[in-house]
C-alpha cells in the first residue's frame, strides 16, 4: 500500500511544481520516494512469482527520476506530477514488453505492453500478429483478460492506413495498424492505499503476462 502522505505530495507538486516549492518539501519528496520505492521492492517478487525474470531486478532498475527532460518541451515545468515504475528482463531502458505501475491522483493504473517499439520491432510484431492472428485473438479475449482490460488493447495512436505488405481487408488489420500495444486497469487514490494493493496490481500484470509473451516472442 501507498501511504496518503506520498498522494497527497503529488496532489501539491500538482499546483506548486516549481523548484522554490519543490526544495522547501524535499523531505516530504524524499519520504514520498521511499514510500514508492518500498511498494516496487514488494512488486518485484511479487511479479517473480508468474514471471521469473522479473526477480534479479533492483528497485533503481524500475523507478524513474521525478525530474522532467524540459529542453524540447513547450511545457516547462521542472517535476513530474506523477511516479512510476516499469518492470522488465533488463530493466527500465530494455526495449521489451514490461509492466507499468503510474501513481498520480486522480489518474493512476497499472498497464503494460510495448510502447513505441522500433520500427523493426515493429514489423516483427505485425507478422507475428498477422500469422499467429486465432493465437492472439485467444489471449486478448480470453475471460480473464476482457475482465481485467474491457476496452482491450489500446494502440494509443494507429495508421489511417494499412501498414505496407498489408490489406485492408486482413482480419487483424486493427492490430496491424498499432503503433503501440498496451493495457491498462485504473487504480483509484483509495485503492493506491488498500493493504492488498501488491496483490492487486500483480494479479492485474499477471493477467497480461500471456500478451507480453506473445509481444516478446515476436522480437526475439
Amino acid at each position: 500500500m501507498l501511504q496518503s502522505a506520498t498522494i497527497r505530495f503529488l496532489k501539491d507538486l500538482q499546483d506548486n511544481n516549481n523548484k522554490p516549492w519543490f526544495d522547501a518539501h524535499r523531505q516530504v519528496y524524499e519520504n514520498a520516494k521511499a514510500d514508492l520505492q518500498k511498494l516496487v521492492g514488494q512488486l518485484i517478487p511479487a511479479i517473480a512469482g508468474f514471471d521469473e525474470p522479473i526477480g534479479t531486478l533492483q528497485v533503481k532498475d524500475c523507478t524513474f527520476r521525478i525530474n522532467r527532460d524540459v529542453r524540447f518541451s513547450k511545457n516547462k515545468s521542472p517535476y513530474k506530477n506523477n511516479m512510476a515504475a516499469y518492470f522488465s528482463r533488463g530493466g527500465k531502458k530494455a526495449s521489451v514488453a514490461g509492466y507499468y505501475f503510474h501513481c498520480e491522483p486522480g489518474k493512476s493504473y497499472a498497464a503494460g505492453g510495448f510502447y513505441s517499439p522500433m520500427p523493426t520491432e515493429l514489423a516483427k510484431i505485425r507478422q507475428e500478429i498477422d500469422y499467429n492472428f486465432n493465437e492472439w485473438k485467444k489471449i486478448i479475449d480470453n475471460k480473464t483478460f476482457k475482465k481485467y482490460f474491457p476496452n482491450g488493447v489500446d494502440g494509443i495512436e494507429s495508421l489511417q492506413r494499412p501498414p505496407k505488405g498489408y490489406d485492408e481487408t486482413n482480419p487483424a488489420i486493427h492490430y496491424l495498424k498499432m503503433k503501440h500495444f498496451i493495457v491498462s486497469k485504473p487504480f483509484t487514490d483509495a485503492e493506491l492505499q488498500s493493504k492488498t494493493l501488491v496483490k492487486d496490481v500483480a494479479k492485474v500484470f499477471e493477467t497480461m503476462k500471456p500478451m507480453l509473451d506473445f509481444l516478446n516472442l515476436a522480437v526475439e
